[in-house]
Parts: structure tokens; sequence; C-alpha cells
């Protein structure tokens, strides 16, 4: 496929600015002509109001 490196640079970069906030749960695979990956919330502590 064209441009595939180009696509997965794109989601490493989606990765490293969401790593705060998310996890990667399933890493980026090519699926046919479609690049996939999956992203899960990080465990967070929630705050509770007193």
């Amino acid at each position: 496929m064209a441009y595939t490196e180009q696509g997965e640079e794109l989601l490493k970069r989606f990765i490293l600015k969401l790593e705060d906030i998310a996890k990667v749960e399933s890493p980026i695979k090519m699926e046919g002509r479609n690049m996939n990956m999956i992203l899960v919330p990080s465990k967070q502590k929630s705050k509770k109001n007193n």
C-alpha cells in the first residue's frame, strides 16, 4: 500500500500526545488496506469532592 510509513508515523505521534491519558491496548497493525490500533483510558485516581 502507498504511504503506510506516513500513516504509521502519524499514529505513533498520536500515541505520544495521548500517553498521559491513554495507553495502547492493541498495537498498530494493518488489516487489509486499513491501519488500526486500540487505545484505552489509563487508570487515574478519581477525585472525590468532600
